[in-house]
């Protein structure tokens, strides 16, 4: 797949819109006449590159279009996402698309925050010197291992992830409900689940304690 050679005003996508409900992306745009089928794009905001068409793209025909009443596209990602609508037309016998460096062609849509929900339990034997941890990460989406950490404190509670003894996850934690090993410390130790930078992950996820 390659680029159209030139530019064609009269065959260029215009009046992309994005409508979203429970996560869940609807595009709708202005077909040209002479347009049957679009390719799609999506990606994170901001980095479309010049060159060759993006891999990963979409190929969706205006029957299905007119059948769904738009494209619908479910948003398992966060932060921005952009949505890109080529034309796909015939050049000298092969299938090209249509670039425009104007932009009318895309959109930009906030998928919001993911929710991390953690839950820290604590098991105490009635006269031992150290207790059992159980930890609880559930998220809507999949989090790297380097986004948490969890903090250690005797004495009481940490409230950063500077106060205290900071400890790194092993694995990468799948959408859905995860349950971590058991872990033992010492009976006054208290844990806590913090981002490893708030600053950086804060924009794109939220963490709640159950």
């Amino acid at each position: 797949m390659k680029y159209a050679g030139e530019a064609i005003p009269e065959a260029e996508i215009t009046a992309v819109t994005a409508t979203l409900e429970d996560r869940a992306c609807t595009l709708r745009w202005r077909w040209p006449d002479q347009v049957q089928a679009v390719c799609i794009h999506k990606g994170p905001a901001g980095q479309t590159k010049e060159g060759a068409p993006p891999s990963g793209l979409k190929l969706y025909t205006r029957e299905e279009y007119k059948a769904n009443n738009g494209y619908r596209d479910r948003l398992d990602d966060i932060g921005l996402v952009e949505y890109t609508v080529y034309a796909r037309l015939s050049e000298g016998g092969e299938t090209v698309l249509l670039r425009q460096p104007g932009g009318g062609n895309r959109t930009v849509v906030s998928a919001g925050k993911a929710r991390i929900y953690y839950s820290i339990q604590n098991k105490k034997s009635l006269f031992g010197k150290h207790k059992t941890v159980n930890m609880t990460i559930s998220s809507e989406v999949p989090v790297p291992k380097d986004v948490l950490c969890y903090v250690k404190k005797t004495g009481g509670s940490p409230v950063s992830k500077d106060d205290g003894i900071r400890f790194p996850f092993i694995d990468d934690f799948p959408a859905g409900r995860s349950v971590l090993p058991p872990i033992e410390i010492g009976r006054d130790d208290q844990i806590r689940i913090f981002f490893t930078d708030g600053r950086t992950y804060g924009r794109y996820y939220e963490l709640i304690p159950e």
